[in-house]
């Protein structure tokens, strides 16, 4: 999804996630359907929170996506599992060790030295980047809420039920016709979306919000490499301290996780 996003700078970010959730809803529909599954569950206020929350959240990280390095904009959204431990112990009533907490803090730090070592980072990009992480651990949270209750399918038709009308009211200021391979890396920026969107509903309905966010981090490591390797992008040594820390803080929480 993050690499199809960043071959299509010239599509307004608000359009790729109108045609995201598109594609996400014929499919969610045509497999509910399928399995003879209602699409419409049974907390309807927590799944359109969620949808809610899921639409924000993915509309700012595009957005950083498209003005920033693929790994620094990855990275920046790596806050999410910060929130959504805080918002887990405030709403679901979970625990977190004191040492994960100084895991996070660890991983956090390695953020805020990326703010300053980053390239192209401006204080506007970096708050949308914050936003875009408390929300989506906001509906990580919802998510989590919603174990045992919901269809994780019918979890996920609710992001484009309410992405679709949202994002129709700005389309038409900003819509560019896609061309030639365009449609190409909207499809795969769609597919790839609704497969890892189910997987890690069903892994937030399986276990603890707060243990299955902190996973989110290595994905960095992918940033980093296509970077490299597709857009020629070099970063400082600042930005590797930053990502280490980051890595440092992951690894020691896996270590926590498996004591």
């Amino acid at each position: 999804m993050n690499l199809s996003v960043k071959f299509l700078p010239h599509i307004s970010f608000v359009e790729l996630v109108w045609f995201r959730s598109l594609i996400s809803l014929v499919i969610t529909v045509t497999y509910l359907r399928t399995i003879r599954v209602s699409v419409w569950g049974t907390h309807k206020k927590l799944l359109y929170l969620r949808g809610l929350f899921g639409v924000t959240a993915l509309s700012l990280f595009f957005y950083t996506l498209q003005k920033l390095p693929l790994a620094t904009a990855i990275t920046l959204q790596y806050l999410s599992p910060i929130f959504t431990a805080l918002f887990a112990v405030l709403f679901l009533g979970e625990t977190v060790r004191r040492l994960q907490w100084l895991y996070f803090a660890v991983a956090f730090a390695g953020i805020l030295v990326l703010r300053g070592s980053a390239d192209g980072i401006t204080w506007g990009i970096f708050f949308a980047g914050v936003a875009s992480a408390a929300l989506a651990g906001a509906a990580y949270t919802v998510i989590s809420k919603l174990k045992n209750r919901e269809h994780p399918v019918v979890v996920v038709f609710y992001f484009p039920l309410v992405a679709i009308p949202v994002m129709s009211l700005f389309l038409p200021g900003v819509w560019v016709t896609p061309k030639g391979v365009d449609w190409l890396f909207i499809l795969l920026m769609g597919v790839s979306t609704q497969f890892g969107q189910v997987y890690l509903t069903k892994a937030y309905q399986a276990e603890d919000a707060s243990k299955i966010a902190i996973f989110k981090y290595l994905g960095v490591i992918f940033g980093l490499g296509f970077d490299l390797l597709l857009f020629q992008i070099t970063h400082s040594f600042g930005v590797f301290i930053g990502i280490s820390l980051v890595l440092f803080g992951v690894i020691l929480q896996v270590l926590q996780k498996k004591k």
